[in-house]
């Protein structure tokens, strides 16, 4: 009997005991192909040479240092590297241990600011429904995941939500994306003039949405509009990159794919590549500079935030993540994966949409293709797409609740980088299987 508080109770899970490239070895001998990076973490693989040696290095000269007292070089190297990728106008770096973590930081950095340049009425955050942007009280309340948020709403800060970009089923009939850019743009704005536009503090959203949509990315010229009204308004710009940047969608910010630059962005996840755990947040000039000027400090922490062996292992993955060669297989390989799934999947009954960027693709599964009706939520189809799955030796992320976290249901894929194209048709070849023995079942 387990001691342990698993995620489910009741269930015995296989027992990890190895993990190199793109597989996970169970305690039973068993094979299973990472077709997730476990929850788009892994984005290099497990047990990658280059940077267990980067974190064996670090251990022989110092494991934790409190940053209340100390700086170390490699948490510096890796604030450089990171604002040496990122698009002009972030120019700093905030080390956390995670992506709720992540969030929490931004979120009370946005609040700080304003306190800072005196309008400290601003207090109000708008997100959009069915996001998702952590598990900690602040980002759970800013999420709008109605399943993840129900049982704990009377503990809940108050936010606020509008309608995500979802073209697949919200794109009106002989609507054009500028147009549905449009509309949405315009419920924002009818939200801050509702709310006082000198009361929001902040608008947060995922550039290409992960866990709760399932890979949904926006539709062109969506964010410059965004962009427009915050800065309309007064109003930061949160861009919440924990799944679906460094990297996931062929860029190393999503952000970059949609030509504008935000506020402030939270990173996780592909970070650390599942070596130590580690996040960021990276923030703009002006935030920082308002802290500088004022009060001196940003009134936050945690005890393991820049963690020396954690930004050991983060600055050498980001280091291999500039290679030519690593963006370029995310693209390649994520051509060959939307190619493969729309031949295997394409024409199902059971499959309504098949999207994504890059390493980071999402199957929606349907009752009706023609009217787009989910299966009754009772039949648990994700949960049965993911027993089918692993049964056949894949790891996948399949979800429910995909349209308004009751109906709906979803897989997300987001292989290591270094996936190579054998690995991808057996990831397509896998998953449509599990797919169809899912619906029959």
């Amino acid at each position: 009997m387990s001691k342990i508080l698993h995620r489910t109770i009741g269930t015995t899970l296989p027992k990890a005991i190895a993990g190199a490239g793109i597989y996970i070895v169970d305690s039973n001998g068993r094979s299973y192909l990472d077709g997730s990076g476990g929850a788009a973490v892994s984005c290099l693989g497990h047990n990658h040479p280059e940077v267990l040696d980067a974190m064996k290095m670090q251990m022989g000269r110092i494991s934790y240092a409190h940053t209340s007292f100390f700086t170390t070089d490699v948490a510096e190297q890796l604030a450089e590297q990171l604002i040496e990728l990122a698009p002009k106008g972030l120019d700093y770096v905030y080390l956390v241990s995670g992506g709720s973590e992540a969030v929490e930081a931004a979120l009370k950095m946005a609040r700080q600011y304003f306190v800072e340049i005196d309008q400290p009425q601003r207090r109000h955050i708008i997100a959009r429904r069915q996001s998702y942007h952590g598990n900690t009280i602040g980002a759970l309340a800013t999420g709008g995941n109605a399943w993840r948020r129900a049982q704990f709403k009377p503990i809940l800060p108050e936010t606020h939500h509008v309608s995500p970009c979802y073209a697949y089923r919200d794109l009106q009939v002989a609507e054009t994306h500028e147009a549905y850019a449009e509309r949405l743009a315009a419920e924002l704005e009818a939200k801050i003039l509702q709310l006082g536009p000198d009361m929001v503090m902040a608008f947060v959203a995922e550039p290409v949405v992960g866990a709760t949509l399932g890979a949904v990315g926006p539709v062109a010229g969506y964010f410059k509009r965004v962009r427009q009204i915050c800065d309309k308004y007064g109003i930061l710009l949160i861009l919440d990159e924990v799944m679906c940047g460094m990297g996931r969608t062929g860029t190393i910010f999503a952000l970059e794919q949609e030509g504008i630059v935000p506020d402030i962005v939270t990173i996780a996840k592909g970070l650390g590549g599942g070596f130590q755990p580690i996040g960021a947040v990276l923030l703009s000039e002006e935030i920082y500079r308002a802290f500088a000027d004022g009060s001196g400090l940003f009134q936050h922490g945690h005890t393991y935030i820049g963690h020396p062996i954690a930004a050991a292992a983060a600055s050498k993955v980001v280091e291999i993540l500039t290679r030519p060669e690593m963006m370029e297989n995310v693209i390649r390989m994520g051509d060959r994966l939307q190619a493969g799934l729309d031949e295997a999947l394409g024409q199902s009954p059971y499959v309504g949409d098949i999207r994504g960027r890059g390493l980071f693709r999402g199957v929606e599964i349907v009752a009706d293709k023609d009217t787009k009706q989910p299966f009754d939520p009772s039949r648990k189809i994700h949960s049965r797409v993911k027993k089918e799955a692993m049964h056949r030796g894949l790891m996948c992320y399949p979800m429910g609740g995909t349209i308004d976290g009751i109906q709906g249901d979803h897989v997300l894929l987001a292989p290591p980088y270094i996936v190579q194209p054998e690995q991808i048709d057996l990831i397509v070849e896998r998953l449509s299987d599990a797919i169809r023995a899912a619906v029959a079942g």
